[in-house]
């Protein structure tokens, strides 16, 4: 197997993945999420508690799955369960009908499936370094995630043109009803999601099956379990005498999470206070991938050259400023100056904060694991990852619970996303005491 064509198998996994975060969390499930409940307070309250509620989960486990990988090696069978967790989850979507719907059951079918994903990530992520020498890294990284959210970007836009149907119309982004037959009363286009979802993973996935190889495991000694547990616990122990890693393990648990809470409630967001539709949303999350993909690409260049930290830096700015500007955004004014209900001003400003939170997001992102390549120690790099992992989900249901929470307190939106403010101050302040190639010693 070429080492070209390794990368490009190791490609098809973000291309394969992306559409769970493009489709499920953002832009076609979660407005529908908010359709069939109504309020939309009520709806972002209740996306927030089930992200929050799969983020414990995955904080959890994700280390320890990490260090028993490091020991027993065989990354690609745990990507194999992981990659079935992440099919049954976004298949079970298609139970959300318009009405007698059985919420607990969809919201646990899109936590399991977010779940799987997630985990699954942690052992592609760490083959990263395996993939070209070091100072390649960042530029694969960036290309990887650009080549993800152009599977994403297709994946929305095949959405939208042939299945998601409008609520009032019935009738796709093209003005016709969904294809293969789909009864567009009982939504079942914009429901077509998930299992559209599973489909194009199991197809797309097939190139990392086939050209990625993991290096034969040894075989493990007897006790490599307690050894691989007790490694990670010594490793968590003595984070604080690797201050780089651990000032950069502390900032990325803020700022991730704080991308993550813009992700999961962008477009129930927007669905609540601008009052749009999927179609909407759908247009809003082009323009959004759309940058992000070629940012990604322009970023990985950047991060070779200039370094992740500054790259990171840059983007924890633009996105903190677009937070702030996201709660002046409304359909009755844009900040503080009144429109009238009809005009388009705050569509098109929402439309333009979408395009720079995807350009910074997706920077950023491709980035983040660049830095963590030259963070983890060597030979343990699935342990990295999975505490990677861990501090991306030990805050993540800090941001959807907060936002959650302020948001039904306050009965706004709006008022509801300010702790993703606070989030991103806090990772650019601990970036500080960050270096870019890690700690020194083995």
């Amino acid at each position: 197997m070429t080492a070209r064509k390794r990368i490009w198998g190791w490609f098809f996994f973000d291309w394969a993945s992306q559409p769970y975060s493009t489709l499920l969390i953002t832009f076609i499930f979660a407005p529908y999420i908010k359709e069939i409940i109504g309020d939309g307070a009520q709806a972002q309250a209740t996306w927030g508690f089930t992200v929050g509620a799969a983020g414990i989960c995955i904080a959890l486990m994700a280390p320890i799955l990490g260090a028993v990988a490091d020991i027993y090696g065989n990354r690609m069978r745990w990507i194999w369960v992981f990659s079935l967790f992440y099919v049954v989850g976004a298949a079970g979507l298609w139970l959300a009908e318009p009405v007698d719907y059985p919420l607990m059951l969809i919201l646990f079918c899109f936590a399991f499936g977010l779940v799987g994903m997630e985990f699954a990530t942690i052992f592609t992520n760490s083959m990263l370094p395996d993939l070209g020498p070091r100072e390649d890294i960042g530029r694969i990284s960036g290309k990887g995630w650009a080549f993800g959210y152009t599977g994403g970007l297709l994946a929305l836009v095949a959405m939208l043109l042939l299945f998601a149907e409008s609520a009032t119309t019935g009738k796709t982004l093209l003005g016709i009803d969904p294809i293969l037959g789909l009864d567009a009363a009982a939504r079942e286009g914009t429901r077509f999601v998930g299992p559209f979802t599973a489909i194009w993973y199991l197809i797309f996935v097939i190139p990392f099956f086939l050209w990625v190889r993991d290096p034969k495991p040894a075989q493990a000694p007897e006790g490599a379990l307690r050894t691989a547990l007790s490694g990670l616990a010594n490793t968590i122990k003595t984070l604080p005498q690797t201050p780089s890693l651990f000032a950069y393990l502390g900032s990325s648990m803020f700022y991730r999470d704080a991308l993550n809470g813009m992700y999961f409630f962008g477009g129930i967001y927007a669905a609540g206070v601008l009052n749009w539709t999927i179609i909407d949303v759908g247009i809003f999350g082009i323009l959004a991938i759309l940058a992000g993909a070629v940012f990604a690409w322009i970023g990985g260049h950047a991060d070779d050259r200039f370094g992740p930290k500054t790259v990171i830096r840059i983007c924890i700015i633009v996105l903190t400023i677009v937070s702030v500007c996201i709660i002046f955004v409304s359909r009755d004014s844009v900040f503080g100056i009144a429109v009238d209900p009809s005009s388009r001003l705050p569509d098109i400003a929402f439309y333009v904060l979408g395009a720079i939170i995807g350009a910074a997001g997706g920077v950023i992102q491709s980035a983040s694991r660049s830095m963590m390549v030259r963070q983890a120690k060597t030979g343990r790099m699935a342990e990295g990852f999975g505490l990677y992992a861990l501090t991306g989900k030990a805050t993540s249901f800090v941001a959807p619970l907060s936002v959650g929470a302020v948001t039904s307190i306050s009965g706004s939106q709006q008022l509801g996303i300010t702790p993703l403010i606070l989030l991103f101050l806090v990772g650019l302040v601990l970036l500080r005491w960050v270096k870019t190639e890690g700690d020194p010693g083995p």
